[in-house]
């Protein structure tokens, strides 16, 4: 092949215009580029979704699942209802209604079974195994009054 010049071929070239067999620059540049927005455009996607969990991470177990779960479906079905109800509910806190129950419950087993103890030393013709049916197998663990 002739290296000379075609006289009609222009006698400056673009950068953009490789000669042939040499690498394009601009394409692999481009190619890099778009690869490199794509992976951050997708860490941005999986850091907003998980926004609602980071929130409710300090939160009570119920609602840290519960916002788990609506993001999970969130980001699976991309349906952004549930990532707005987990937003939600990662904001508003759930009260701990189980603690002020199971307290209750204790101290009336506590009562009932001091008022069976106090039956059982008046009444003494009850076996200590009659006593041991009555009281309750939860409250085994704990110490009794005498």
């Amino acid at each position: 092949m002739s290296e000379a010049m075609h006289p009609l071929a222009p006698h400056y070239l673009p950068g953009f215009i490789t000669a042939p067999g040499e690498t394009d620059v601009l394409f692999v540049g481009s190619v890099v580029a778009l690869v490199i927005i794509v992976l951050m455009i997708g860490s941005l996607y999986f850091w907003l979704h998980a926004l609602p969990e980071r929130m409710a991470h300090g939160a009570s177990n119920l609602q840290f699942q519960l916002v788990g779960v609506l993001s999970l479906l969130a980001l699976f079905t991309h349906n952004n209802a549930f990532w707005v109800a987990a937003l939600l509910l990662a904001f508003i806190p759930i009260p701990d209604f189980w603690t002020p129950l199971a307290n209750m419950a204790d101290s009336l087993a506590r009562i009932a079974n001091r008022k069976s103890h106090l039956a059982s030393s008046d009444a003494s013709s009850t076996s200590p195994a009659e006593d041991a049916a009555i009281s309750s197998p939860a409250l085994a663990s704990q110490p009794q009054p005498t």
